[in-house]
């Protein structure tokens, strides 16, 4: 089970931002509200998390849904 750190950590690196430009937690607002993150940076983010925790996304299971909020993220991340 990835822990929410652990995500903010990849969201973090991924998207290049900083702790103190913005506060992530569960109820951030991604896609359409944080400018960084357009469909390239939810390439790297599904690419870094497969990568670092092992994991396989399938393409049939992602949707514009999945990336609401940080927490609707989490929540499919450790349901794959």
């Amino acid at each position: 089970m990835i822990k929410l750190e652990e995500l903010k950590v990849v969201l973090y690196e991924a998207l290049q931002l900083e702790p103190s430009h913005i506060q992530l937690n569960e109820n951030t607002a991604l896609l359409g509200a944080i400018p960084e993150f357009d469909s390239m940076a939810v390439l790297s983010v599904l690419t870094e998390l497969e990568e670092r925790f092992e994991l396989v996304f399938e393409d049939e299971d992602l949707s514009g849904e999945v990336f609401n909020t940080v927490g609707t993220l989490l929540k499919f991340i450790n349901k794959a």
